[in-house]
């Protein structure tokens, strides 16, 4: 059993899965995802089926951080709804068996894309992905919260105050230098929060492109991914967090649409997306977008700093991209200050 998240106990895996996954058999063979910094991603090949395992991270951790056992749960109930994820086969909730928890899902081919200029598309393509994008959003927020078996998947009253309190405490408990930036949003954050309008939906918390599969051959979602920060709460966060992913640098770095000629691409504006949401959603528009907006730059500052501490403290699951990310925390504080001022 190994502490390093960038390898598995191959042998305590395919043990286990002979002995409780019906109809698995290896050989196998492992390989690492590089992608995501959070919880470390192994696709598991075999001779008739190829499965992702998906672990929380060996080492001591932040409370209530890394809960695949929530993503098991979430994605587990999400199978019959119009939300596409992955098949989620089962939980292994016993650290003896590789060191931490983990679950098993099916492998989900198809396309990724990294970054919304989608190299290689043509602008109707493009267009088509961003669409289901929006589609897959909607949906996700109309899912019946009841009739799934998730009403108490998170609790009660103003979701951006328990948010704002949440990250707030985990970014002190991550913070390894002062940034004056991130602490005058914090105190914004709570100053101008908005009046709770009852909504209360099932929230993904990290909805961007890049956690999703598409179809290799159309621009159809086969599975959204990542559900590590999904609770129930309100859906313009999810909404104002692909805005603010948009609003970074175009490239594999920031993953935005900055710099893009966008209706030369094919894709739409700011507006345009907001706009088709609610359209689907049946509302008639929304109010001091400029909060959701701010509060996502805010929570995302406060996730890479927590990948700063971990990479650190050696624990991270690509340490050296971890390092290079923690420079970025000042610099998405300070565009959550900009962003309140939005309307």
């Amino acid at each position: 059993m190994s502490a390093d998240t960038q390898v598995l106990d191959e042998a305590a895996v395919a043990s286990y899965l002979t002995r409780h996954l019906p109809g698995f058999a290896g050989p196998m063979e492992v390989t690492k995802f590089q992608t995501g910094q959070s919880n470390p991603t192994f696709m598991l090949k075999t001779p008739t089926h190829n499965y992702v395992l998906r672990r929380k991270p060996p080492g001591v951790l932040l409370k209530s951080a890394h809960a695949v056992d929530r993503e098991f749960r979430v994605q587990k109930a999400l199978e019959a709804s119009d939300v596409p994820v992955s098949k989620m086969h089962l939980l292994c909730e016993d650290d003896a068996v590789i060191g931490s928890m983990f679950y098993i899902m099916d492998y989900m081919p198809g396309r990724n894309f990294n970054e919304p200029a989608m190299e290689g598309l043509t602008p109707k393509d493009r267009s088509g992905v961003i669409d289901e994008m929006g589609r897959v959003l909607a949906a996700l927020h109309d899912v019946d919260i009841n009739t799934v078996g998730l009403a108490d998947y998170g609790p009660e009253g103003s979701y951006f105050e328990r948010q704002v309190a949440r990250w707030s405490k985990q970014y002190r408990a991550s913070e390894t230098q002062k940034n004056p930036a991130m602490d005058e949003l914090i105190a914004a954050l709570v100053d101008a929060k908005p009046e709770d309008d009852g909504q209360r939906t099932l929230v993904h918390g990290d909805y961007r492109l890049d956690n999703m599969i598409f179809d290799a051959n159309a621009t159809q979602c086969r599975a959204v991914l990542d559900w590590e920060l999904s609770t129930i709460g309100h859906p313009f966060a999810d909404l104002a967090g692909v805005i603010m992913q948009w609003q970074l640098p175009a490239g594999t770095e920031g993953r935005g649409m900055g710099g893009l000629s966008r209706a030369k691409l094919g894709l739409p504006t700011d507006q345009e997306f907001i706009a088709k949401y609610c359209q689907r959603r049946g509302l008639h528009g929304i109010d001091n977008f400029g909060y959701y907006l701010g509060f996502c730059f805010f929570r995302m500052a406060a996730i890479i700093q927590g990948v700063l501490k971990r990479g650190l403290d050696g624990n991270a699951s690509n340490p050296e991209r971890a390092l290079k990310l923690g420079a970025f925390v000042p610099v998405f504080a300070q565009h959550g200050l900009d962003a309140l001022g939005r309307d």
